[in-house]
């Protein structure tokens, strides 16, 4: 009788070791149902804030809680067995001081079963991460284009433009690996910047809107599947069209309603 060979969750440091070899695949995922579906595919799916977007149909990702960020991370590790699952620290729930920082990732952690959080910031979080990382709450880093940062940065710019801008990310980038992250999105970036930090520094970078040259990369899945016909940005890739078909099966269905079709004797007890 041959062993069953059991299902392993990948670790941080699976997802560290993979510098330079095999790209990193990540995609958010918000709930149980999706977190299932993308567990086979992906090494790391994120928690992302931007299911204040995604789900909630906030305009940016400020008004997402700690509660809500918990509920959906509960509901994504419930679902998955496979993938490492990071969860992003909402606005204004570690940028007061390293200890609010770690009581807010403790409880992250500790509520839904999460691998690691991320938090946004290089130089100026640095304090942050070692903090949180000497504790025992791995992190992952995220420099460039800080959706928490929005209205510092004046909207939803591309960084890293000019000379004096791809010096700051490099010191962030490098800040954030001597801190003790394990990996660092960077999002929004210019992909020569993007090239030359991921070059730089030892722990892989996931890019976004950056370089092919990252060592890995994440989408929106939303965006991914082509759930949104609003606006898309450049640097997302439609790998589906469901917004097509969600829209077609939900016509047909409101069709065999009214035409009193639906439901037919096999689907009546």
């Amino acid at each position: 009788m041959s062993a069953i060979r059991e299902v392993r969750r990948r670790t941080v440091r699976d997802i560290r070791n993979a510098k330079g070899k095999t790209p990193v695949v990540c995609l958010t995922a918000y709930t149980a149902p999706v977190a299932k579906l993308l567990d086979p595919h992906v090494d790391l799916m994120l928690v992302g804030d931007s299911l204040g977007m995604v789900v909630y149909g906030f305009t940016s990702t400020l008004p997402v809680t700690l509660d809500l960020m918990i509920a959906h991370a509960g509901a994504v590790v419930r679902g998955s067995s496979r993938a490492l699952v990071v969860v992003d620290m909402p606005f204004a729930t570690y940028q007061e001081s390293p200890a609010q920082a770690y009581r807010n990732s403790a409880r992250v952690m500790a509520e839904t079963g999460a691998q690691a959080v991320k938090i946004e910031g290089g130089v100026e979080m640095a304090e942050t991460i070692a903090f949180l990382t000497q504790r025992g709450i791995p992190v992952m880093a995220h420099i460039g284009l800080t959706p928490q940062s929005v209205n510092t940065l004046g909207g939803y710019r591309t960084q890293g433009r000019d000379d004096a801008a791809a010096v700051r990310l490099l010191a962030d980038a490098r800040a954030v690996e001597e801190a003790g992250a394990f990996s660092v999105v960077i999002e929004g970036t210019v992909a020569k910047v993007a090239a030359e930090i991921s070059a730089a520094i030892s722990i892989p970078t996931v890019g976004i809107g950056a370089s092919a040259e990252c060592d890995g990369q994440v989408l929106v899945v939303d965006d991914m599947l082509g759930l949104f016909t609003d606006f898309t940005p450049k640097f997302v890739k439609k790998y589906a069209d469901l917004a097509t078909v969600v829209s077609e099966a939900a016509g047909a269905y409101a069709e065999e309603v009214r035409a009193r079709t639906f439901p037919g004797p096999e689907h009546v007890v």
